[in-house]
């Protein structure tokens, strides 16, 4: 599983945004700024699930043709985790409203993916996501 970004040349920088994150950063080449958003991301998770990173968590960056990028990591379920803890943070939705368009009455219920602790079925990530951010634009596409 990848999420996708983008990686572009501005004026002076390279920029490159991983948007189901709501991350973005720059370098002065592309090489730099592709170091740049995998630091980030490794940053967000260990901010995030600080006592669940294994040592030796890496991401990785693909780098694709047409500015795509990809962002993976042996960590998915973090990765999905982050994905919705974000967009709800972005949206600026709380756990208990998250859970309630779900159609649960216990904010635990949607917690428990944000948690990293769960597998999640693509299915079931796209339901999840919808309660997170119910504005976002589609995160997953299939290539």
């Amino acid at each position: 599983m990848e999420l996708e970004g983008k990686v572009w040349k501005s004026k002076q920088h390279w920029l490159v945004e991983v948007p189901s994150l709501d991350v973005m950063t720059q370098g002065k080449t592309k090489e730099e700024a592709l170091v740049m958003i995998k630091d980030a991301v490794e940053e967000l998770i260990y901010s995030y699930f600080p006592t669940q990173v294994q040592k030796g968590f890496e991401v990785a960056v693909s780098n694709y043709k047409k500015g795509v990028i990809g962002i993976s990591s042996g960590e998915g379920k973090l990765l999905l985790s982050l994905v919705l803890k974000r967009q709800r943070e972005k949206s600026q939705t709380s756990v208990r409203e998250a859970a309630s368009r779900l159609g649960s009455e216990s904010p635990n219920a949607y917690a428990q993916y944000e948690r990293g602790k769960t597998n999640i079925s693509l299915d079931k990530f796209e339901e999840l996501l919808q309660a997170a951010n119910p504005q976002h634009h589609r995160l997953l596409r299939v290539i």
